[in-house]
């Protein structure tokens, strides 16, 4: 499949699909982050969608787009989180069983969310290990809706940047975390339908980079390991589809350390209110970044995608210095 697959159309009609599954999260401008970046800058909450990310709404959109003998067993799904939350919550709402396959590395609060969804939780090694069985169990019994992956997840992720583009019509520069790329690609498939010139900025951590990556080496590749602390964005490598996406839509991918990640969480946390888990808060250290690209009359929007993260894990952040 290509970059083509997933259109505007697509993504108003995934919107319709999930209309009354998923919640419309705010849209707010920053006095405290426009005067910082001396800009106008928004926050796009999408920490307070239901499950805690944007997630829900490319599984709602895959779940229900699956016809009667395409259901199986029930979904399955691979996930270092948010995803596995998603996909147990949008089957549990439609009815569904689920599996959800997790690396041990995993942490715990994303673990018992999936649990507390109803899923099947299998801990595996690593990563690539839940792939596999993911997969084996897509090919022989159940419905596996891909983190990232998917044109109807594309599509379902997609919603996030209709609600953004009618929200706040004016932006010029809107700031998106990327993992396996998805997301970005939805996002930035309806902004720049909505507005050609709008600029799409990706974000990514050091040790779950691998669109970076695949910019600089233009193919697929396959990190050994993800060593972030921003486990939601440890895809192990990004896809085909989403690499065609970001490199026709997106005007580069910002890298940043854990430790810029978590000095942003934390004044997100003390100014705002907003407690981001670290790929969220990485837009603002790419913001930071950014910053030469911005005058006064820049309108820009850091979209915070999710917020699970745990005060315990927060705390060991701060001992640690990360």
């Amino acid at each position: 499949m290509t970059s083509a697959d997933v259109l505007l159309d697509d993504i108003v009609a995934a919107r319709e699909r999930i209309a009354g599954r998923v919640a419309r999260t705010p849209l707010k401008r920053s006095r405290t982050l426009s005067d910082r970046l001396g800009c106008h800058v928004y926050v796009k909450m999408e920490l307070f969608q239901k499950t805690g990310s944007f997630k829900p709404r490319g599984a709602f959109n895959a779940l229900l787009s699956l016809g009667p003998g395409e259901r199986g067993a029930g979904a399955v799904a691979v996930s270092g989180g948010n995803h596995g939350q998603a996909v147990a919550y949008a089957a549990r709402e439609i009815g569904l069983p689920s599996v959800v396959l997790m690396p041990e590395s995993t942490p715990k609060n994303y673990v018992e969310a999936a649990v507390g969804y109803g899923a099947d939780v299998r801990l595996r090694p690593d990563i690539a290990a839940a792939f596999e069985e993911a997969a084996s169990l897509g090919r022989r019994s159940h419905a596996f809706v891909h983190p990232f992956d998917d044109s109807h997840v594309i599509a379902g992720q997609g919603t996030v940047g209709l609600e953004i583009y009618e929200d706040a019509p004016q932006l010029t520069d809107v700031v998106v975390s990327i993992g396996g790329g998805g997301f970005i690609s939805g996002v930035s498939t309806a902004l720049k339908a909505k507005n050609p010139n709008i600029r799409i900025w990706g974000v990514e951590t050091v040790g779950a980079d691998a669109m970076s990556q695949a910019l600089a080496a233009d193919r697929v590749v396959q990190l050994p390991a993800i060593t972030s602390i921003a486990k939601t964005l440890g895809a192990p490598a990004v896809s085909e589809r989403t690499l065609a996406m970001t490199k026709r839509f997106v005007e580069s991918v910002i890298v940043v350390s854990d430790s810029e990640a978590v000095r942003e969480l934390r004044f997100l946390l003390e100014r705002l209110k907003i407690l981001a888990e670290p790929a969220a808060s990485c837009t603002l250290a790419a913001a930071e970044r950014l910053r030469k690209n911005f005058g006064a009359d820049s309108h820009v929007c850091l979209v915070l995608c999710g917020g699970n993260v745990s005060v315990d894990d927060v705390c060991r952040f701060s001992r640690s210095g990360s």
